[in-house]
């Protein structure tokens, strides 16, 4: 009888294991003699397909040039890599900004940025111009793939007989992809980048795309990209109203802006017009008749004199715009008509007050340089002066320029103090002596009053009572005293870095004449921060509005309860009726303001406003050379005066919070030029013409001759005033009629009074 063992685990797994092994082996060896039947099979119908003679060299040439294909495909792509990483961002964004700025009323005061206008449709321009292009630049541009082959190899062969580059052999697609992707650099790897380019841009674009891509974007000289600009630069006209002999010089300008531009050199662009009008020929575009009328008839150019235009203003408006853009306020947007604030009227006014100002007394006073900035009380820019004139130095004083405030900061001081409920206008304090430290400020006479109103302090500009308010605020800890005044600084409108240092609270550090006109603008409105604005209203070239202030700005912020705003203006406008101020106050108009002068007298302010305007004036040397004693009470106040007395006629005087009108003071009728009876408008002849003036009065100053005795020819006055706005004719000076100017209402300039202590 069979009897059964018990087989061990172990044995069981090697059993197994010598089973997988020889599974393993006899498939693997199945396989191969598979394989090998498989090829066996193949080898002898391949031996079938066997070539000899010329057939074979056929074939192994054929085969190479495979491999080589593949291989020159793999190295085209890793080459064209660099070309198409430039198409990864958003590449029909316009590279720079092309902004035209409009006043208040809408009318165009000068344009920033590169002058572009890309708003036409290809077929809104003139085929004439069209066809003036194609026959200049790429005669088969509708026939090629974005590579005009055979023009290349026509350019290489005439450029090899001349022994010289005399023409090119890029398409019309080539030079688009290099203005909107690559630079000008003579380089293989930027003809390279543009070849491939061109090839991507004929993939993505209809013909006639890129057509108007580059009738939009190519440079033109005088900084104005695209046709549509370049004709309203050098013709003064749109580009649909262009003539034959317009659109051959335009043309022309494609192959060398510079060296073609008709404002450079005239008889250069003429003579490349003619050859463009012979190209036109050739291509059967027109007739030899057309052309040489065309020659016979040149184009002429405007002339383009630099236009009398608010150049500081401008600058800094644009630098707001960037920055709108920068937070994606634009929505991409690079073609722009900004509407702003300025107004022309009151933008010569500051201009004329300091330069007069400047021309009769800087001498005396020693200071050569100023800035002002007027605001409304919202902070709406309504006129900038960065200096005296910029086409001697285009630094903009007035934003740039980091100067000290002296005792016009105070009132900053003042209102911390205020708000943190420490006094009231009519609190008494003492002016004693008083020290940070080791710092103990001395007052302008050196002598003290001892127990004295808040008001009264404020009104003799006393220098102990500032700095005994930061100590108060700090409880006695100074540095805490003193990191509170920085804060009520910033929120009012002081954007400059402030050291917590000792002499901070008299103004020690510097400041921006613009942020100080923001700071007491606070005071004009209220209590709410008023952040200076250059823009009401911006549209793209299409003229669809991208943004509206009244729509789409965020509300003021309130910085000072309406109790403390108006207990500080009653303060401030005891500073101009029996204070400081006094050489800025205004018939008729309540003035509120303050002071400031630097212990070395480098610096002088009057900072003041009214219900309806703001203004900041800076007065000293670039070089910070010390003024003769000048302090803010004299010529800063006189200007200031100079400037706002006349901007005020015509308008609705509205009363400065907490402050009652003057006894019998009458508010003018309200001027309906402006959409809140704003001043007078000057048209742009009127503005010109009193520059021209201005410019006259500076040149006399270089030369040391004294300005003409005679009166000004009545006869182009006239003209101005009579181009003047319906209901807004204005005097020589700015004014209304029957309110003459100081320019225009005697024979040579009146001199200011002879100034007084502060």
């Amino acid at each position: 009888m069979f009897k059964y063992r018990k087989v061990s685990l172990s044995t069981r797994i090697r059993r197994a294991a010598l089973a997988v092994d020889s599974w393993i082996d006899a498939s693997l060896y199945n396989a191969g003699s598979g394989f090998g039947e498989i090829w066996r099979r193949i080898s002898a119908r391949m031996d079938r397909l066997a070539v000899t003679g010329v057939r074979r060299v056929l074939v192994e040439c054929a085969s190479e040039g495979a491999t080589l294909s593949v291989a020159g495909g793999m190295l085209l792509l890793a080459l064209a890599q660099p070309a198409f990483r430039e198409t990864t961002e958003d590449w029909l964004k316009k590279p720079e900004f092309a902004v035209t700025f409009l006043d208040r009323y809408g009318s165009e005061i000068g344009r920033r940025g590169i002058l572009h206008d890309d708003s036409l449709a290809l077929d809104e321009f003139p085929d004439i111009l069209v066809k003036a292009v194609l026959a200049t630049e790429d005669r088969r541009f509708y026939q090629h793939f974005g590579i005009d082959v055979i023009g290349t190899f026509r350019a290489v062969s005439a450029n090899a007989r001349a022994d010289g580059v005399v023409q090119g052999g890029s398409s019309l697609t080539q030079q688009l992809a290099k203005n909107l992707f690559l630079t000008n650099e003579r380089s293989l790897q930027r003809k390279i980048n543009e070849a491939f380019l061109s090839l991507w841009l004929e993939s993505r674009l209809s013909k006639n795309e890129i057509l108007k891509l580059y009738l939009d974007r190519a440079y033109m000289g005088g900084g104005t990209f695209g046709a549509a600009a370049a004709a309203e630069f050098y013709f003064g006209k749109s580009v649909r109203d262009i003539t034959l002999p317009e659109a051959a010089m335009l043309a022309g300008l494609f192959k060398a802006p510079s060296k073609y531009a008709p404002h450079v050199n005239l008889p250069t662009a003429r003579a490349r017009a003619s050859d463009v009008l012979g190209t036109m020929v050739d291509s059967g575009f027109i007739s030899e008749g057309q052309a040489e009328i065309a020659r016979r008839n040149p184009a002429t150019p405007v002339d383009r004199v630099r236009d009398a235009s608010p150049d500081y203003y401008l600058d800094w408006a644009f630098d707001e715009i960037r920055a709108m853009a920068g937070e994606g306020a634009l929505k991409g947007e690079r073609v722009l008509v900004v509407k702003t604030p300025l107004d022309l009227s009151i933008q010569h006014l500051a201009e004329s007050s300091l330069e007069e100002g400047l021309l009769q007394e800087g001498k005396r006073w020693g200071v050569k340089q100023g800035a002002i900035a007027v605001l409304d009380p919202d902070g709406a820019a309504r006129a900038m002066v960065g200096g005296r004139d910029y086409g001697e130095s285009q630094f903009n004083r007035a934003t740039g320029s980091l100067r000290q405030p002296g005792s016009s900061f105070k009132p900053f001081v003042f209102a911390a103090a205020m708000m943190d409920g420490l006094v009231k206008e009519d609190s008494s304090i003492v002016d004693g002596p008083t020290c940070i430290g080791n710092w103990c400020p001395n007052n302008y006479g050196r002598s003290y009053s001892g127990r004295t109103n808040l008001t009264v302090a404020l009104q003799r500009s006393i220098n102990t009572t500032p700095v005994r308010l930061t100590l108060m605020m700090g409880g006695g800890n100074a540095r805490k005293g003193l990191a509170r005044v920085i804060e009520m600084s910033h929120l009012m409108g002081i954007t400059t870095e402030l050291r917590n240092t000792a002499p901070l609270p008299i103004g020690a550090e510097g400041v921006r004449v613009l942020d100080m006109a923001a700071g007491f603008a606070v005071f004009a409105n209220g209590g709410q921060r008023a952040k200076p604005y250059a823009a009401t209203e911006i549209s793209n070239g299409h003229g669809d509005v991208l943004w509206r202030r009244s729509r789409d700005a965020a509300a003021p912020m309130r910085v000072l309860t309406p109790e403390v705003a108006e207990g500080m203006n009653r303060m401030l406008t005891k500073v101009v009726e029996a204070g400081t101020g006094r050489r800025a106050r205004i018939d008729g108009v309540p003035v509120a303001g303050k002071t400031g002068t630097t212990n070395a007298y480098r610096d002088a302010w009057f900072v003041g406003f009214t219900g309806n305007l703001v203004a900041a004036v800076w007065l000293g040397n670039d070089d910070y050379k010390p003024a003769n004693r000048m302090t803010g009470g004299t010529l800063p106040a006189q200007i200031w005066q100079g400037l706002m007395a006349p901007a005020h006629r015509g308008l609705t005087i509205r009363p400065v919070p907490g402050v009652a009108p003057p006894a019998g003071a009458v508010a003018a009728a309200p001027d309906d030029a402006g959409e809140d009876g704003g001043g007078a408008n000057l048209s742009r002849q009127s503005y010109d013409l009193l520059q021209g003036l201005g410019t006259l009065f500076r040149e006399a100053e270089k030369t040391g001759t004294q300005p003409t005795a005679r009166a000004p020819d009545a006869a182009p006055i006239q003209q101005a005033a009579r181009g003047a706005k319906a209901g807004n004719a204005e005097t020589a000076g700015g004014a209304r009629a029957g309110a003459p100017s100081r320019l225009a209402a005697s024979n040579t300039l009146a001199p200011f009074q002879p100034s007084a202590p502060p």
